[in-house]
């Protein structure tokens, strides 16, 4: 009697190991992470390299872990998703297939989620808190406050982390003041360039008419302070500074002669149409009619080392703080 009774204990004991490491096997979901470059895109091929820049730095940073681009614009994406249905584009080695069939956000996200990745940093290209990168974060927090009623169903096992902004953004745990300081040490190539020119730099940003464009009024300053022997003067596309603030400005240091850049990721339409297109009011036009020089150099931020590696500390301070490892 108790050598049977000792022998339905192991039994039962063996069963219930059995069933335990099944039951954890089942419900052990795998950490499959991944980082989305959210950018605002370009139309134009000759521009997508500066993006490439970025991923290629973010990539070599965190090589086991995969890296995606997805377009914020929605004009951009749809130019794109045409081009796609071109047998001519299919073959072009100036963009990436990753480009020609890019996603938006959302889209990006859901492929990922549906192959099995439960841990996303989404890192933000665009240069403030502005518009474009308010929606992506509205974006995120949506996702995020999808609750299952089962946990082993959420579709995510961390909360799906933002990092900030090439000028940072609003709190205290990473001021962005300090953001701005470090962004204008990556801008200094640029600044070399102007030197040896023996002019000022003018830097063309987008802005928008939605969110407080100070930001670019405030950069100036920093750039300025950083670099005190070349004049520095910063307009946008869109809100303050304004073109005609910044030829203002140019006129009131007696400036004869700019090197003028885009301060935006790339070198894309804006440059080459706004900046220094030949319509009447492109800026290029524009400094020349107030007898001002212009040198256009169609560089864009993505293209600089220094800026792509910012992005690369943002999402290591992003996965630290939710607690996601990239490796």
């Amino acid at each position: 009697m108790k050598k049977w009774f000792v022998c339905m204990l192991t039994f039962f004991m063996l069963v219930f190991m059995c069933s335990a490491n099944g039951f954890s096997m089942m419900h052990r979901i795998p950490k499959k992470k991944a980082i989305i470059l959210a950018m605002f895109g370009t139309a134009y091929p000759c521009a997508i390299h500066s993006l490439v820049n970025i991923q290629r730095h973010v990539q070599k940073a965190f090589p086991h872990t995969p890296v995606k681009i997805a377009f914020t614009s929605n004009i951009i994406r749809m130019i794109w998703e045409k081009r796609a249905k071109d047998p001519k584009w299919q073959h072009n080695p100036e963009v990436p297939k990753e480009v020609l069939y890019v996603k938006s956000l959302l889209g990006e996200i859901g492929d990922l989620q549906n192959e099995g990745y439960t841990q996303i940093v989404v890192q933000p290209t665009h240069f403030y808190a502005g518009e474009e990168f308010c929606d992506v974060l509205s974006y995120v927090h949506g996702l995020n406050d999808i609750h299952t009623i089962k946990k082993e169903w959420m579709p995510f096992t961390k909360p799906i982390v933002v990092g900030r902004p090439l000028t940072g953004m609003w709190g205290v745990r990473y001021p962005y003041h300090k953001d701005m300081k470090i962004l204008a040490k990556a801008l200094k190539p640029e600044v070399d360039i102007a030197r040896k020119k023996h002019a000022a730099l003018v830097y063309m940003g987008h802005g928008n008419e939605y969110f407080s464009t100070g930001v670019y009024a405030e950069f100036q300053k920093v750039m300025q302070k950083m670099y005190p022997d070349v004049k520095i003067i910063i307009g946008t596309v869109e809100g303050f500074p304004s073109l005609q603030d910044a030829v203002t400005w140019a006129k009131m240091a007696h400036v004869k002669k700019v090197v003028m850049f885009p301060l935006m990721i790339v070198a894309g339409d804006h440059a080459h149409n706004d900046m220094a297109g030949n319509a009447p009011d492109s800026w290029k036009n524009t400094f020349e009619r107030n007898g001002i020089k212009v040198i256009p150099e169609f560089i864009g931020l993505g293209d600089l080392n220094g800026v792509a590696k910012i992005f690369v500390e943002h999402i290591r301070d992003a996965a630290r703080d939710g607690g996601i490892h990239l490796d």
